[in-house]
């Protein structure tokens, strides 16, 4: 006899298991733990024989509800009457009713997890009765966590206590917590603090998934945000600035290519603070920006031209430099989405900023050396004019193939010395 692929549409126990699986991938079956919904007992369909399947293969439906009578415990089986006219009455499994949903959690294997999470839910409601509410909208990330939520939480009872502290993350004196784990955990924190302070200046940037959890991160990996907002331009620095913390100041580093200015005794290759490099009085009218430190170290002896290391999505430090408004500066990034949208920033607060080395001609010239961008942009850029706008949409609609860039360090350095000259 032939596969019956009726059968295989029928719930078996496997397949319920999968359902339940579903609810507490998405946190549902935890969340009930904590704020019962009321929907238990719940009833749960089972895709079942028809009068007909039950006519034209009467042993693969008994074997069928045999399987999911047998693994009732967990559950128990509803039945209804199938095919009185064809085969005679048959009372057939039509749905699993849990009566609570720990019989729920046992059934896909979960108890043990769910007890630990009971746990540390408690454990937070000690800390600060609104704190499980987080614990019901992220279940799953309380689980991961484990201690750690809880040594979270105390930093956000802290700060919500004293907001703008004034000092550096460092200088906290909570059992377990330093630096590093803040690194980790500040996303965690945010939402913490959001849950137990409605004050808190958080940036909630989580989105639910399809499923209705909402443990996305806070901050997205791909850096977003504008050179002119003065928000930092790394997570940890946007972290001190939302609740007051001391960071170490944005840096800035460059050379001076032109060795007749003088600078401090010999020194060519300089960092300072960006709030001292907005002060500068140079005698210099080009700015060769490049995110690459081995190019940067390499360009070459210039008049009146200064390298600067931007070092990827770090030019937010040119911001109050008003003095560059009165230098000709030529941006040098990589021929991929990211390049493009770094310029795009770079001309929101310098809308002069001509690129270099950033065009079609290079690009197809170093077909040898391409390789494949891992995130490209999808962002609308503003700041581009027609040519290089064209290349940006080329390049993410893979023109040239998927995901295609160009690393600016792959540029032959002839061909590079040569754009890169007064007047190239």
């Amino acid at each position: 006899m032939g596969r019956d692929l009726r059968a295989e549409a029928w719930t078996t126990v496997a397949g319920l298991r999968a359902q339940s699986l579903k609810a507490w991938t998405s946190g549902a079956l935890l969340r009930e733990l904590l704020e019962p919904s009321g929907a238990y007992p719940r009833r749960r369909s089972l895709k079942r024989p028809t009068a007909a399947a039950l006519l034209t293969d009467y042993a693969a439906a008994q074997r069928w509800a045999a399987e999911l009578f047998g693994g009732a415990g967990p559950y128990e089986l509803e039945t209804a009457e199938v095919g009185r006219r064809t085969v005679g009455s048959n009372r057939i499994p039509a749905a699993a009713v849990f009566a609570t949903v720990e019989d729920e959690i046992g059934f896909v294997g979960k108890s043990r997890e769910a007890a630990r999470f009971r746990e540390l839910a408690a454990a937070l409601a000690g800390l600060d009765p609104l704190l499980p509410d987080w614990a019901a909208r992220r279940p799953l990330k309380l689980l991961e966590l484990g201690p750690d939520a809880l040594t979270a939480a105390r930093v956000a009872l802290w700060l919500r206590d004293n907001p703008l502290p004034g000092i550096y993350v460092r200088q906290l004196g909570l059992p377990g917590v330093h630096t590093k784990f803040i690194e980790r955990h500040r996303q965690v924190i945010d939402q913490l603090l959001a849950a137990v302070d409605q004050r808190a200046d958080v940036v909630d940037e989580a989105e639910a998934d399809a499923d209705g959890s909402v443990d996305a991160p806070l901050e997205t990996a791909e850096p977003d945000v504008a050179l002119d907002d003065g928000a930092g331009r790394t997570p940890a620095a946007r972290f001190a600035r939302r609740h007051g913390f001391l960071h170490p100041p944005e840096l800035v580093r460059f050379r001076i290519l032109d060795p007749e200015i003088p600078a401090l005794g010999n020194a060519r290759d300089i960092t300072v603070t960006a709030e001292a490099f907005s002060t500068l009085q140079l005698p210099v009218h080009t700015v060769i920006a490049t995110e690459n430190q081995v190019n940067f170290l390499a360009l070459p002896d210039r008049p009146g031209t200064l390298a600067l290391y931007g070092a990827g999505y770090g030019f937010s430090s040119l911001r109050d430099a008003a003095w560059l408004r009165d230098c000709e500066i030529l941006y040098w990034g990589d021929i991929d989405t990211h390049g493009f949208r770094i310029l795009d920033q770079l001309r929101a607060v310098h809308p002069h900023v001509e690129s270099v080395l950033m065009d079609e001609e290079t690009l197809l010239a170093h077909r040898h050396a391409w390789g494949t961008e891992p995130s490209p942009s999808r962002a609308t850029l503003t700041g581009l004019p027609a040519e290089e706008s064209a290349l940006y949409d080329a390049l993410g609609n893979d023109k040239y193939g998927p995901s295609v860039r160009l690393e600016q360090e792959l540029v032959n350095w002839d061909w590079a010395l040569e754009r890169l000259r007064p007047g190239g």
